[in-house]
């Protein structure tokens, strides 16, 4: 290296223009060998180029798997050697791992650029600790206090973060002791990359505690509306197995409801951008990017469809595939309803059909944007229920079919619906005009902002419909929710059991295990439980219909019903009690 050749400024670059010029992955970085293109994973640009920006100091990346998070983090590490030098210490869940990275990762990646391979120096290097003209890079595990406390770095990466030990020996926790040797420097960076695992990991945090959250926002190939992908809105044939589901599997626009498909996806990507939530004013220390693996250009709709059939009767499979491939956190509670738990309820009555011991029928209705889902439940005496009828709804004309659709019981006697009970959250306005309409049957409900000490509470819209007037019923979920599950520990058939119809779908099963209780604790230590998504892609719009029908039972009185021979013996009481001449109705 010459005189000339140190004493030249170096480009103005950013970190995907460097690293799209000199970054060159090898065989063991990638299938296709060879020079760095950012335009494959577009959605890399901006994560990688928040590292340019001077008033961010902090950068949180919460990443599903095949998206290219760790050569984004790679291409950070390759910049700031070659255009920013500064000390730097690299942070892996084990030394192992650190060890293993530098051999078959960082030591390949800085050889192959002669962009990097000028400054480094190989033979004072080992494989923990890297020099370079400029700088040097430190390699540590999170279990080794020592390494994290003894020296004073400009940048720290932070990689897999969700592995880390919570203590680092008998001091604080690994993060806290290395962030802190950063104090001396005003322009330091700090870099988390990592999938989650659970809400309180540290990634996760990393996201939640951010100045701004970015999500990637790409447009429909037909409507041109932009959206965030989500796991939801991936559809397949309902029974399909994981091969049937990998073939056929496409992706609905949650605008047009157009089937977008894998042809589509390389130009969405190159088309989309990051969106992001500001939580606090003023310029953004703190950024934090969002990605699930649905994103990613190596993997189908078909690939996930086919990965979550595989995974969803597993609960550590099902764990694995909500954070490496959706980027969720999991929560790990007891209390979470499984879906084989619903299925085990099964009694031998037919879709449709009313049981015997059934008195009183109510519906749930939830309100999405442009359809609707409902299920109807038949009530008996001590709260036992059954599933009568469920599924999808189109138009408001579809919905008045179903509140006026008669329900035979074994004997074939006719039943309609006593009562039911419409979210009120979407179309707000359509939803009370519907229920005015229908007032006889029908009743608008929303979920409470806060816990209620009853289970719900009324208050009067409009005093012109009906005698009663237009009653909002204002309810409290979690307590509906909590009754939902408390039934379903009851052995099915039994007293207050909560039941479903014979061979019934999976997808109802799913739905309704789609939440668990949750322990939150507030600043002053509180603790409250409440019901949370167990990731949020969960459709939970069953659960919901199911929680308007708790109330439609708690509103018409369904605790109070009482066996029909009790019926009986209390009209023979009272009509002994009236024929006190003892002549039974033949005195004259």
């Amino acid at each position: 290296m010459n005189a000339l050749t140190v004493l030249k400024p170096p480009e103005k670059l950013t970190v995907s223009e460097w690293a799209d010029k000199y970054r060159i992955l090898s065989e063991l970085d990638s299938a296709a060998p060879g020079h760095w293109r950012t335009s494959k994973t577009p959605y890399l640009k901006q994560v990688m180029d928040a590292f340019n920006d001077g008033f961010i100091h902090d950068i949180t990346f919460c990443a599903g798997s095949q998206l290219g998070k760790t050569s984004a983090e790679q291409n950070m590490i390759g910049y700031a050697i070659a255009q920013d030098p500064g000390p730097m210490m690299i942070v892996y869940p084990s030394e192992k791992l650190a060890k293993f990275t530098s051999e078959k990762r960082l030591q390949p990646l800085i050889q192959l650029s002669p962009d990097l391979a000028q400054h480094f120096k190989e033979r004072e290097s080992k494989d923990l600790e890297l020099a370079f003209d400029s700088m040097y890079i430190a390699l540590t595990g999170a279990n080794s206090p020592s390494d994290l406390s003894s020296r004073p770095v400009r940048y720290i990466f932070f990689d897999e973060i969700d592995k880390f030990p919570k203590w680092a020996g008998a001091e604080a926790g690994p993060m806290e002791l290395a962030a802190e040797r950063t104090k001396t420097f005003y322009n330091f960076k700090i870099v988390r990359v990592s999938t989650p695992t659970l809400k309180t990991g540290n990634i996760w945090q990393g996201w939640l505690n951010a100045d701004v959250q970015y999500k990637y926002f790409v447009p429909c190939p037909h409507c041109g509306e932009t959206q965030v992908l989500e796991f939801g809105q991936i559809k397949w044939p309902e029974g399909a197995d994981e091969n049937e589901a990998k073939a056929m599997a496409y992706y609905e626009c949650k605008c047009c409801h157009e089937s977008i498909d894998d042809r589509h996806k390389p130009a969405m990507l190159r088309a989309g951008e990051w969106r992001g939530e500001k939580k606090k004013s003023g310029r953004a220390a703190k950024v934090a990017f969002h990605l699930n693996s649905i994103y990613s250009p190596w993997l189908t709709f078909g690939d996930v469809a086919a990965k979550f059939l595989a995974s969803k009767d597993e609960p550590a499979l099902l764990m694995n595939f909500i954070n490496s491939w959706l980027a969720e956190p999991w929560v790990d509670k007891s209390s979470r309803l499984q879906s084989d738990v619903v299925m085990e309820k099964q009694l031998p009555y037919e879709r449709g059909t009313m049981p015997a011991e059934a008195q009183i029928l109510t519906a749930g209705i939830d309100v999405q944007l442009d359809h609707f889902w409902y299920s109807v439940r038949a009530w008996g005496p001590h709260l036992t229920s059954w599933l009568v009828d469920y599924g999808r709804l189109e138009t408001w004309a579809d919905l008045e079919v179903m509140l006026d659709r008669n329900y035979p019981d074994v004997n074939g006697e006719i039943h309609n619906i006593n009562l039911a009970c419409m979210d009120s959250g979407y179309n707000t306005d359509e939803v009370y005009a519907f229920c005015a309409h229908h007032a006889d049957v029908l009743v608008p409900t929303k979920g409470a902002s806060s816990p209620l000490k009853s289970r719900y509470n009324v208050t009067i819209l409009d005093k012109s419909v009906s005698s009663f007037g237009l009653r909002l019923y204002t309810m409290d979920t979690d307590q509906l929710k909590n009754f939902i599950a408390s039934r379903m520990s009851i052995d099915p058939g039994a007293h207050g059991s909560w039941n479903v119809y014979r061979d019934i779908d999976r997808e109802y099963c799913d739905q309704i295990c789609s939440e668990q209780r949750v322990e939150h604790k507030d600043k002053k230590g509180r603790i409250s439980i409440g019901w949370e998504k167990i990731s949020s892609h969960a459709a939970n719009h069953l659960l919901d219909c199911e929680t308007n029908n708790a109330l439609a039972a708690e509103i018409i009185g369904v605790r109070y019903l009482i066996e029909p021979d009790e019926d009986a013996e209390e009209e023979q009481d009272e009509e002994e009690t009236q024929d006190w001449l003892g002549v039974k109705g033949k005195w004259l």
